[in-house]
């Protein structure tokens, strides 16, 4: 009597030990060929360095981002003060350090790379979906409306949207997210239209799966490797264009530590006291590089038309 009860729950643990080798298998793949790019593995290492610094803000940050030492205006970056650490960046224009400004300013640049991301993933996957899959005037309306966008440079229309919406870092944000969509909406139908047709698709509609079923349970994740790509890229995109509209003044504002509002309250004093410029540049450019290189090895790692052998 004990016989077909252990047999029965013998298969189940059999196909669970299976699927647990081939997700490990799958993971060391992905590491395998991510891996071949050593590019890719410094910028991981680096992006994954500025997510700690950002949590940890409060605990390694020598100063308060806004508090104003009114005897250090402008002072220069100076490492040792009396033989202990002062101002290792600087300060700015109204005594605040620079240090610590830019360290609190690594967790507006994730946060705004985050939201945005999603945002514009969300967004883009359900009307990709959903022009790829039931086509005809819904497909030719949605797409259409993609394409009026993309006819903007997308900091123009994000700098028009702003100012619509008004200044501020959640409607920069909304702006940026509308700005990236279309990216996310054409590589979805892209997707969509190259897997709707394949027998696993056929085979699930003639089982009985409904549109909602198919699109979402069988056909999108199927389509989620060139996704993750266009996500990382758009990632670096993001902290750009909120950097660009903080200098210009329609993204985050005064004090907020953002690192594109750092460059536009430095401005002024750009040929007398370089590093209230440089500093802030720098974050910019080695975020991005860093999220740039970590989307080249995700695209190598995931696209099998790049792998290398």
């Amino acid at each position: 009597m004990t016989e077909p009860s252990t047999g029965a729950s013998a298969i189940p643990a059999s196909v669970a030990a299976e699927s647990r080798d081939a997700t490990r298998k799958m993971l060391a793949e992905f590491w395998f060929y991510f891996s071949q790019n050593r590019g890719a593995v410094i910028g991981l290492v680096v992006f994954v360095t500025l997510v700690i610094v950002a949590l940890a803000a409060p605990l390694i940050a020598p100063h308060d981002p806004d508090l104003q030492y009114r005897d250090s205006f402008l002072t220069p970056p100076v490492w040792q003060d009396g033989g202990k650490a002062a101002f290792l960046l600087g300060t700015d224009a109204v005594g605040r350090d620079i240090l610590s400004r830019l360290i609190y300013g690594a967790r507006f640049s994730l946060f705004i790379g985050l939201v945005v991301v999603t945002i514009a993933l969300s967004g883009g996957i359900v009307l990709g979906l959903v022009a790829g899959y039931l086509r005809g005037w819904v497909d030719t309306v949605i797409m259409r409306i993609m394409d009026v966008i993309l006819a903007f440079p997308s900091l123009l229309l994000a700098l028009v949207l702003v100012a619509v919406l008004g200044p501020g870092l959640v409607n920069a944000m909304i702006a940026i997210a509308l700005v990236l969509q279309p990216h996310f909406v054409r590589l979805t139908r892209a997707a969509v239209l190259s897997e709707r047709s394949r027998d696993y698709v056929v085979a699930a509609r003639l089982a009985g799966a409904g549109n909602i079923r198919l699109m979402f349970r069988t056909i999108l994740p199927n389509c989620l490797a060139p996704l993750i790509v266009q996500a990382t890229l758009s990632f670096s995109s993001a902290i750009l264009d909120a950097a660009a509209l903080g200098f210009l003044g329609m993204g985050a504002q005064p004090p907020t530590p953002e690192w594109g509002t750092m460059l536009a309250e430095a401005r002024e004093f750009i040929l007398r006291a370089w590093w209230v410029v440089t500093f802030p540049g720098l974050a910019i450019l080695v975020t991005v590089l860093a999220i740039n290189l970590v989307g080249d090895g995700l695209r190598d790692a995931l696209d099998p038309k790049l792998k290398r052998s």
